[in-house]
């Protein structure tokens, strides 16, 4: 009998545990992949702190990268040994109104990797082979990890952004130091804003090919045409909405966010515009991860033990690390 490790989290607020179980058999269109490799995100520390729907205990993690070892009875799209990925999108309904118009991630009735289904803080993980991923050469497991949300959510949103040459992000982790190279492969004008004070942050964004980079107290060197805000701070959005030019946008990308302090619709008003990103589709990662050895993106990632899980979390939450932290079974 195999056995399997898992960080599960139990409840929210609660650490992660290490356990130990069999392994299962995957059944219907899934299949059993050994992990390599599993970014930690943001949307983690949501499930971890109860602020999204997630099903508990859970195992999370939705930045997975490891091989196909078992399939099953209908899984169809994948061999044994295949490299994959698995996205945060684990599953939807495909009957509803926004599936069968190509808006999938609207799903009425979804399933997410690492919140309603067991993600990839664990050796092994079962996913359904329809919406996993193809990862592209180049590229070595832990450095392909943060591509499957910090990149997808990100170039999501940079498309949300529109055709704008000056863009504003803020908050400059896992996902804003992967889309800043593709919208610099792109031609555009990047201004970082971090927390206020967080030099390394700012020098990284720098190092990146950013033309500025400053705390999000400060004002913009110049009017924007969109700002991109992965910072859970709703208070981010009025600060953003001053910055952008009219028919400007603010697009918010982040799963969740803090609520948004009022403010004068004076800042809204000149057809100014305020967007949120909601998941992703597999479109989207199909076309993203096409994109990202043409630039090439380069991922600058912090590696953890599988059960240094928690300091790892930690880590995310505090911005101590340059780029995205990788779980490595």
């Amino acid at each position: 009998m195999a056995y399997m490790t898992r960080m599960v989290i139990d409840a929210p607020s609660r650490p992660l545990r290490l356990t130990t179980t069999q392994i299962p058999e995957p059944a219907g269109t899934d299949v059993l992949i050994k992990v390599a490799a599993c970014g930690v995100c943001r949307t983690d520390l949501h499930v971890a702190d109860g602020e999204i729907t997630a099903r508990y205990p859970v195992v999370p993690g939705h930045e997975i990268v490891g091989r196909v070892i078992a399939i099953g009875p209908d899984a169809t799209h994948l061999d044994i040994g295949d490299r994959v990925g698995v996205p945060w999108l684990g599953r939807t309904c495909g009957v509803c109104p926004y599936c069968r118009s190509e808006h999938e991630n609207l799903c009425d009735q979804p399933t997410f990797t690492g919140a309603t289904r067991d993600g990839g803080y664990a050796s092994h993980v079962l996913a359904d082979s329809r919406f996993c991923l193809p990862i592209p050469p180049g590229y070595d497991d832990a450095e392909a990890a943060p591509l499957l949300c910090a990149g997808l959510i990100g170039y999501r949103s940079l498309v949300m952004a529109g055709q704008g040459r000056a863009i504003g992000l803020y908050g400059f982790g896992a996902a804003a130091h992967i889309i800043a190279q593709v919208a610099l492969w792109q031609g555009r004008s990047l201004y970082a804003f971090t927390r206020p004070g967080d030099r390394q942050a700012q020098d990284f964004a720098l190092k990146l090919g950013c033309r500025w980079a400053g705390g999000s107290d400060e004002p913009a060197p110049e009017p924007l045409d969109a700002a991109i805000i992965f910072a859970a701070e709703g208070a981010l959005v009025p600060i953003a909405l001053k910055a952008i030019r009219k028919g400007g946008r603010v697009v918010c990308a982040g799963i969740h966010m803090s609520d948004i302090p009022s403010f004068p619709y004076a800042d809204l008003w000149g057809e100014r515009s305020i967007l949120s990103v909601a998941n992703l589709t597999r479109e989207d990662g199909l076309v993203f991860l096409d994109i990202a050895p043409k630039v090439p993106v380069r991922t600058s990632v912090t590696r953890f033990k599988l059960e240094e899980a928690n300091e790892a979390l930690s880590a995310v939450r505090e911005g101590r690390l340059e780029g995205a932290a990788v779980l490595i079974p």
